[in-house]
């Protein structure tokens, strides 16, 4: 008998002998999968990485990464034996009907047990209807009224809603005016027509109407408009002393491009989202200096927390990726509370917690818990202003970095 064949026979015993000795434990490769699997808690994130939105989701998950890989480095979540974050990252693109398809999948093929995402409202309004059919736990920084009030119990909203933050942005500005000396009568609404746009235009119009300021013009547009030119002439002619554009990146460049190179100097403040990031600055050159916009947070809260992001990344953490950090890191928390990784006991922890420390100190609140439609009720919008290569706070003055400048 030839060496290679003595060798297979050996083999052949070899497995035989195994297969006696393991008897009925044929289901053990089950097992070492499963008790792989327990050493790591699957998060869904889902954003959107192509199309015209791309740059709020890149800017979202290197908030998301830094968490888990903090987390992970300072050894997992503890209840849970040491267990590691691992995230299951999918491309939202910027339709809803992708969005939704995205969470169908993320839920039936990777088993997650919580889902992030997905900046834009329009996306998460989608997914969360999937999550909620699933009781799958989303939590989100997207703006939307509408996402926490429609009685879902698996939505976890962690910045103050579309209609507090137009309010916000309406009287942080007449407070920043009349302190300058400026009696505010006058002012112009532009918004996008989508969920975002249109629920903060919403508290917009209502704070106006409290505040007794007259809204001369109140315009909603599509987005991804290609010319803004013609609302910018009814703008010029409105009498408007002041306008709150709100809208993403793209539609921010031009509204302001196209009113400087006009000459239209009245203080245009942007709704947070496109007036908020470092393409804002690059894009515009000196025509950004001075633009005053609301937030939902800032970088300069703790820096402390936010520097180690800009030290990975390059660029100041831009709110998006502040409120994903935070949505990671109390999901963190809760599952820390809970000691179990499947949704329902993630949503009951979620629910019934305040949760400080770590991320969420650098939130307004300086901590974060949510009331039964899942609305942190701590978080409170700030006014920023761009000084510089970044947004600085002004308002309110408990929060304020800086003093606010108002060129009427």
């Amino acid at each position: 008998m030839s060496d290679n064949a003595a060798g297979d026979r050996r083999l052949r015993l070899d497995r035989r002998q195994l297969v006696g000795a393991l008897g009925g434990a044929v289901a053990a490769p089950f097992l070492i999968r499963s008790a792989q699997a327990a050493s790591a808690v699957s998060i869904g994130v889902i954003l959107p990485l192509s199309g015209a939105n791309a740059q709020f989701g890149v800017n979202s998950r290197n908030g998301i990464q830094l968490v888990a890989d903090q987390i992970n480095a300072a050894g997992g979540i503890k209840s849970l034996g040491g267990a590691r974050i691992e995230l299951v990252v999918a491309d939202a693109t910027s339709t809803p009907t992708q969005a939704a398809t995205v969470a169908q999948r993320m839920i039936t093929q990777n088993r997650v047990s919580a889902i992030l995402g997905a900046f834009a409202s329009s996306l998460t309004l989608a997914i969360s209807e999937v999550t909620e059919r699933r009781d799958i736990p989303l939590l989100t920084m997207s703006f939307s009224d509408q996402i926490t009030e429609r009685g879902f119990k698996s939505v976890f909203q962690v910045v103050a809603k579309a209609s507090m933050i137009g309010a916000a942005q309406f009287d942080g500005t007449l407070a920043i005016a009349k302190k300058a000396g400026t009696d505010l009568k006058q002012v112009a609404i532009l918004f996008e027509d989508t969920a975002y746009g249109t629920s903060q235009a919403g508290g917009l119009r209502k704070a106006a109407a409290k505040a007794g300021v007259q809204v001369v013009m109140d315009e909603g547009y599509p987005l991804g408009i290609t010319d803004v030119t013609p609302l910018i002439n009814k703008l010029r002619t409105s009498g408007a002393q002041a306008v709150f554009p709100v809208s993403y990146l793209n539609d921010s460049l031009q509204i302001i491009r196209v009113m400087r190179q006009q000459g239209l100097t009245i203080p245009a403040i942007g709704g947070a989202a496109g007036y908020v990031i470092p393409d804002f600055k690059s894009g515009l050159g000196e025509y950004a200096e001075g633009i005053l916009s609301i937030s939902p947070a800032s970088w300069d809260q703790d820096p402390a927390l936010t520097d180690a992001f800009s030290q990975r990344y390059g660029y100041f953490m831009v709110h998006e990726a502040l409120e994903h950090a935070v949505c990671l890191d109390v999901l963190a928390q809760a599952l820390e509370k809970a000691g179990k990784s499947d949704p329902a006991s993630l949503r009951d922890a979620l629910h019934g917690t305040r949760f400080d420390g770590g991320w969420t100190k650098v939130m307004t609140g300086g901590a974060v818990q949510f009331d039964a439609a899942g609305l942190n009720t701590l978080a409170e919008p700030l006014m920023v202003q761009w000084r510089g290569k970044e947004p600085v706070t002004v308002w309110p003055e408990r929060f304020a970095k800086a003093q606010p400048v108002w060129k009427a």
